[in-house]
């Protein structure tokens, strides 16, 4: 096959406002248009973002979720309950929303880890978070496969988890390391320092370096990992994150007046810490990644790298052995009965795992 690249040479042509007709431009072809024409269906479809949280009770996880989107998104704002107490076991919890702003709809879910690291003993505690993250690709994958599929597939595979890590200012737990070595395999990792406003910005910076080191030290690769970035450009880019990682936050939604501008921020007797200020903190750097910048890559990874290798590790254990159906035979990876995805894949239940699924909708 001979590729041959033929550039259409661009005359540009004045135009007036909303005028769409390039008639006198005798060069126009019109491929541009093609842009416009994906807005468009965009637009119409809307679009689809599944975060999980995971990390210890206490660490503002919820208030971070009600920052980035500047609205009630948590799970404990919507369904607030007093006496809630430390699950016995991991439970997953999550909660969707239908947001909009300028016209751009998306579905949000939300995915609460309650109980995570807060037991005396938390060997294993980060099976059924794996045991979940693999159900929704195995959900997604009996979709994929049906005779009649959908036109479009509900998508509830995770594709970002952010990872809250204690403020200790000293070096991360095992705990920490054993989640995201094991996890990092399966979705894309954005660990966090919670609650940043608790260490000096010496302590701060000591303590981003030695969990830097750790992660590598550990081949841990969060994201955004380093094999796929496209090219140089991207390659830049991402350096410059990674040199950020972890991201130190703090979560707010209480507002206040200063300087006569409305922020957000925390109140203290020596001043206000303004969440939106890079000066104070990195939450700025985190809402870009995940929403202003990285968002259709962080879906694209999940789509094209992580469901992949389920994918294919799933056809292939088919292939070879009928009885790789079993359940038992392979407790990373847990298909349903019959091949079949066992109701909606926001309403697992085993081993401990209660996954509550809800719909709101919510007006930016």
């Amino acid at each position: 096959i001979t590729m041959h690249y033929v550039t259409i040479p661009h005359h540009p042509h004045p135009q007036g406002k909303g005028e769409k007709n390039h008639g006198s431009d005798f060069s126009y072809v019109g491929i541009d248009a093609i842009l416009e024409q994906m807005r468009r269906k965009a637009m119409k479809q809307g679009f689809e973002l599944n975060i999980m949280v995971v990390g210890q009770s206490g660490l503002g996880k919820s208030t971070l979720m009600n920052t980035l989107f500047k609205s009630k998104v948590s799970r404990k704002s919507v369904q607030p309950d007093p006496e809630e107490r430390i699950p016995k076991t991991i439970e997953i919890k999550s909660i969707s929303h239908d947001i909009e702003e300028k016209g751009v709809r998306m579905k949000l879910t939300v995915i609460d880890t309650p109980g995570f690291g807060d037991q005396i003993n938390n060997e294993n505690c980060w099976q059924p978070i794996m045991k979940f993250i693999n159900d929704q690709y195995e959900a997604y994958l009996q979709e994929e496969i049906n005779i009649n599929r959908k036109k479009r597939i509900p998508d509830s595979r995770v594709h970002c988890c952010i990872y809250f890590i204690p403020p200790t200012g000293h070096c991360l737990r095992p705990l920490d390391v054993e989640f995201m070595r094991r996890l990092s395999k399966v979705v894309n990792i954005v660990p966090v320092i919670a609650k940043a406003d608790t260490l000096t910005l010496e302590e701060r910076d000591f303590f981003k370096q030695t969990i830097r080191e750790e992660l590598r030290a550990n081949g841990i690769d969060v994201y955004p990992q380093k094999e796929f970035d496209e090219d140089a450009e991207d390659r830049m880019i991402n350096d410059k994150i990674r040199e950020m990682i972890p991201f130190a936050v703090v979560g707010s939604d209480q507002e206040y007046q200063v300087n006569g501008k409305r922020i957000l921020g925390r109140k203290t007797k020596w001043g206000t810490i303004e969440v939106e200020n890079i000066a104070h903190c990195e939450f700025a750097y985190l809402r870009d990644l995940l929403i202003r910048t990285h968002m259709q890559n962080i879906k694209d990874i999940t789509g094209s790298i992580h469901y992949e290798m389920y994918r294919v590790r799933r056809l292939n254990e088919s292939n070879a052995d009928p009885s790789a159906h079993d359940p038992s035979a392979h407790p990373d990876v847990q298909p349903k009965a019959n091949g079949q995805p066992n109701g909606q894949p926001g309403g697992v239940q085993a081993n401990g795992v209660a996954a509550q699924h809800e719909a709101l909708s919510h007006e930016m």
